[in-house]
Order: structure tokens, then sequence, then C-alpha cells
């Protein structure tokens, strides 16, 4: 049997930390782009929205205010998905 070096070995936060970044890499920067894309298109939304409220381009206008509420919307519903538990995975552990 090998003994292990005390040196080497990890505190408990940081094996957590390593665990949870194995079961789901690069979470941090996917949610950094979540909030960065969800940002933008709260921004082109209050745009388009005052540019069909003027009556402004309008047939320009809301299709693309209609997609800016989609890309809002597909963001946050990537971040809820992305902060639901794991129960499945985590059981053979």
């Amino acid at each position: 049997m090998v003994d292990q070096n005390p040196k080497n070995r990890l505190n408990p936060e940081q094996y957590a930390s390593l665990k949870a970044e194995i079961a789901a890499p690069y979470r941090g920067l996917r949610q950094f782009f979540y909030i960065a894309f969800a940002a933008s298109g709260s921004l082109g939304a209050f745009v388009f929205f005052f540019q069909v409220l003027a009556g402004r381009n309008i047939e320009s206008a809301i299709p693309s205010l209609a997609l800016q509420l989609g890309i809002v919307a597909l963001m946050v519903f990537l971040w809820r998905w992305e902060q639901r538990p794991q129960s499945g995975k985590s059981s053979n552990s």
C-alpha cells in the first residue's frame, strides 16, 4: 500500500470545488455569456420597443423587437436550466 503525502492532499473545500467543476465544466463562463447576451437583448428590446412606440420603421422594428425578446427569454431559460439540481448524476459517487 502506498502512503499518500500529506502535502498533496486537498482540503474539503478544494475537493468539492474540483468535483463541481468536473460535473459542470466552464459553468461560470457559460453563466457570464447568459448574462451578457440577456443584457444585450434587453438593451435591444428597449430600443426597438421605443421605435415601435414612436411609429418609426414599424415593419422592421416589430420583428427585431420579437427577436430581442426571444433572446432574453432563451437566456433566462438557459440560466434556470443551469441552476437546476443535478439529481441523477451525483448518486453514484
